[in-house]
């Protein structure tokens, strides 16, 4: 018997990509593919940074937390997603809760882990001499912890009052797979609260966050220009430039996602571009924080000597 908080709703039907059973099987191997390549690519990313002391530095430091939540981020949602294109679109009560759960954990703390990324290349640029203390062992753990414990406190309230919500009748999400944008409408209930805390949310951790990460590279900017040697120049800015490549496509999408319908902009059209941050990007990160790092290329080359046969 159901719980009379989300009354008589076991499971909700996803929308699918099309209904073309060769077009399910392109997505399926396409999907699939980038799942390998994230899973694949992040572990090898913080196998190869733990065991090479001379990545073990603050940047490294996050780029491991960065993966890791990358990993938890498609593995919360593709394999659901490839069994739903082989079968029927339905995800269990519980099983979308969950999904909604880590899936935003991971969302929040990306974009909390991306300013706290900033704020180490602002220490390390624009702060130099003081940059051990600044960016200590100590802190890094401080402000790692935090990224994980802020955006844990925001989904634990968001999902504990989604529970709370009567579900007594549609129970098709216009989605391809569980949020809580396109999930508060089926409720029966009044989601005004809900709706609140998820623009709330938004402000924060998108908005916010991202205003804090332009101000820091405000400043960066403005110190590496004062930098006289060209090749000073290149080496600063070479050590932001795939932060700001992983910040502009991250942050693109979850703007024009969750930022956009807040003032009018139709869900409808997010949904596809919801793939992006969900799939797409998790296995970009590690190719091109590999493929544009010098140090990282190295040290991958000392422990996969094979791949550059």
């Amino acid at each position: 018997m159901a719980s009379n908080n989300h009354s008589s709703v076991t499971e909700f039907i996803l929308q699918s990509f099309s209904e073309n059973p060769q077009v399910q099987i392109l997505i399926f191997s396409l999907f699939l593919g980038l799942f390998i390549v994230a899973l694949t690519g992040n572990s090898l990313i913080i196998t190869v940074i733990s065991l090479n002391p001379g990545l073990h530095t603050p940047m490294y430091f996050f780029l491991i937390n960065l993966a890791l939540l990358d990993m938890i981020s498609t593995s919360t949602v593709v394999p659901k997603l490839l069994q739903n294109l082989v079968s029927k679109n339905t995800i269990s009560y519980g099983g979308c809760m969950a999904q909604i759960y880590f899936l935003t954990w991971c969302l929040g703390a990306e974009l909390l882990l991306f300013t706290a990324m900033a704020y180490d290349r602002y220490a390390a640029i624009c702060q130099p001499l003081h940059y051990s203390t600044i960016m200590s062992k100590a802190a890094c753990c401080l402000i790692a912890s935090a990224v994980w414990a802020i955006s844990g406190t925001n989904i634990t309230i968001n999902i504990i009052m989604t529970v709370q919500l009567s579900f007594c009748g549609p129970n098709v999400i216009d989605h391809f797979f569980c949020e809580i944008p396109p999930l508060l409408p089926l409720s029966c209930s009044s989601t005004d609260v809900n709706n609140t805390m998820v623009v709330v949310a938004d402000m924060f951790f998108a908005i916010f966050n991202f205003l804090i990460i332009l101000v820091s590279y405000g400043f960066i900017i403005s110190s590496i220009l004062k930098i006289r040697t060209k090749e000073g120049k290149k080496k600063a800015f070479s050590t932001c430039s795939s932060h700001l490549i992983v910040v502009t496509m991250y942050y693109c999408t979850i703007i024009y996602i969750y930022i956009l319908p807040g003032f009018g902009q139709s869900l409808k059209k997010g949904k596809v571009a919801s793939v992006f941050y969900a799939i797409v990007t998790p296995a970009l990160n590690p190719l091109i924080y590999s493929l544009r790092n010098k140090d990282v290329k190295i040290a991958l080359k000392k422990f996969c000597p094979f791949l550059w046969k």
